[in-house]
């Protein structure tokens, strides 16, 4: 058991992390990563800044982590703009993650272990299904196939939604609860028959493509193991994606896919979630082109991981100035301050701030106290809350020196 304690949106209460693998072992963290038609905007990047704040954390303590971030190249959306576009589809995908993978660098986050794709899966998703159907939780018709909910009583334990909130979620996210083949409005596609013009695979059920769920559970597995530790994404990921995925992961293996599942906030924009379909975005790459990349951290970072907030533009300039101030202390010439010691010889303002760094991430990922803690070290002077500042910021991957 770790230190660390973490929201579960399962269990609906923080609770103490608790990865298979002792300090020194690896933790297992996925991530539903991005659907590539598109450029990353910040609700992107204020989801995967929390995984790396959580990587750099686990770390710190001593394991290894072990973060898997697929690329959904095959689904509804990215079809439907690369007809837009009139591009090949994975010519779309390529392109957006290369944009992505460019952001995320500059953000100076952790690589991922793997990232792989949808596409590469397509044998692992078959066998998938197969189990599902033999153990009596999928069927077909009108030449799909469906995951019986019914079949399943733990179906909701994730979200902890009701029927009525489930439907009205599915039939926004792209769930089809109207579809006359299902025997259920909640029922949810594992293969599906591919349309006219777009690209399909052989298999037992007829030529066609995965549903959206399969393909991250596939991959789980797959990469990771059939339990992992941690199992991430936004919010808007609970309901269908990861409750269905959790749903046909147990049901296929027998086991909980994952130990935790940690979900982060939306980020807001002009009142609004932050949204393709809304076009409210701030893309990342614009605002490096105005922007140093630590400056926009911090602007992310200032808010805590799994609240909603909304997006400001005076918040970058606070975050650059105080990033400024940050480095202006680290860059200190390290005249002693009398009060980096008090008169009982303990240590002064700002010496524990790295303590306080980890104490405010053990909290749930407490960032904004984190950024606290150095603000105070900063305003404290001397050189012994210069020296402590430096690996303080570090931990939350921002570098002063």
């Amino acid at each position: 058991m770790t230190a660390l304690r973490l929201y579960d949106t399962a269990q609906e209460r923080t609770v103490p992390f608790q990865p298979a693998a002792g300090p020194g072992g690896t933790v297992t963290i996925y991530t539903c990563g991005i659907t590539p038609y598109d450029s990353a905007h910040l609700g992107h990047a204020a989801t995967y800044l929390a995984y790396d704040v959580l990587q750099r954390r686990l770390r710190d303590m001593g394991y290894k982590t072990m973060l898997v971030r697929n690329v959904t190249d095959i689904d509804d959306d990215i079809l439907r703009k690369a007809a837009e576009l009139g591009v090949y589809y994975l010519d779309l995908a390529a392109q957006e993650m290369a944009k992505f993978t460019a952001d995320m660098d500059a953000l100076g986050l952790l690589p991922a272990a793997s990232e792989p794709r949808a596409t590469s899966a397509i044998p692992d998703i078959l066998g998938f299904i197969g189990m599902v159907l033999e153990r009596g939780h999928a069927y077909q018709a009108g030449g799909a196939v469906y995951f019986d909910v019914s079949s399943w009583p733990a179906f909701g334990a994730i979200s902890h939604y009701g029927r009525q909130e489930m439907l009205d979620l599915a039939r926004e996210r792209g769930g089809q609860p109207d579809d006359p083949n299902k025997s259920d409005p909640l029922d949810f596609v594992l293969w599906q028959p591919s349309a006219p013009g777009e690209p399909s695979w052989p298999s037992l059920w007829g030529r066609g493509r995965p549903g959206w769920h399969i393909e991250c559970s596939a991959l789980v597995i797959r990469e990771l193991g059939t339990t992992i530790d941690l199992h991430g994404g936004g919010t808007d990921l609970i309901f269908p994606h990861h409750e269905c995925e959790a749903a046909q992961s147990a049901a296929a293996t027998g086991e909980p896919l994952a130990r935790h599942w940690v979900h982060a906030g939306m980020v807001w924009y002009q009142g609004a979630k932050m949204s393709k379909s809304l076009g409210n975005l701030v893309f990342v790459h614009d605002l490096l082109k105005q922007w140093e990349p630590g400056a926009i951290r911090l602007a992310v970072l200032a808010h805590r991981y799994r609240s909603q907030w909304e997006w400001e533009e005076p918040l970058l300039s606070e975050a650059a100035a105080r990033l400024a101030r940050w480095r202006g202390k680290a860059a200190g010439d390290g005249a002693r301050d009398p009060g980096a010691e008090a008169a009982d010889g303990r240590p002064g303002p700002g010496v524990d701030v790295l303590e306080e760094v980890r104490a405010a991430l053990d909290d749930d990922l407490d960032t904004p106290r984190a950024l606290a803690a150095i603000d105070a070290a900063a305003a404290a002077g001397g050189g012994a809350g210069r020296q402590a500042i430096a690996p303080a910021a570090a931990l939350l991957g921002l570098a002063l020196v």
